[in-house]
């Protein structure tokens, strides 16, 4: 038995699938290499994720927000042209997804791409603590 396992299997955390499947698939994405990104804390409440994206415009590069998974996928059109005859290729030109996990209030603010760097800002607003009193019924 794993940690990971123990840790969720615990009688106190209910409801927590959704989060061990998050984690499994942030595991697997760790795994790739391609392509090389940064993961910079900018502030108290900003994070900011910058993919290495030489060769690619804003028109191949997609950005999506499925629940909290942050997909950012990139294909090239130019990437298979038969008439290119390349003495040495050094820049990538395959396809890619890269995917985040994001907790939970983290928000896209902003995607910029700048020479070969595509940025994207994440913020978690300033959010009040709530308490919420339970009201208790007799049976």
């Amino acid at each position: 038995m794993t940690t990971r396992t123990i840790l969720f299997d615990s009688p106190f955390l209910l409801g927590f699938d959704q989060t061990r499947a998050l984690i499994d698939r942030a595991a697997k994405a760790a795994a790739e290499s391609y392509p090389p990104y940064n993961v910079e804390q900018r502030g108290d409440n900003e994070v900011r994720i910058t993919l290495a994206v030489a060769g690619f415009t804003p028109d191949d590069l997609t950005i999506t927000l499925e629940g909290r998974q942050l997909t950012i996928a990139g294909k090239r059109e130019d990437a298979g042209k038969v008439d290119q005859a390349f003495l040495h290729r050094g820049i990538a030109a395959r396809g890619f997804v890269r995917s985040f996990v994001l907790a939970d209030g983290l928000e896209v603010e902003d995607a910029s791409l700048e020479h070969g760097l595509l940025h994207v800002d994440l913020v978690r607003p300033d959010d009040a603590k709530v308490v919420q009193r339970i009201p208790i019924r007799a049976g």
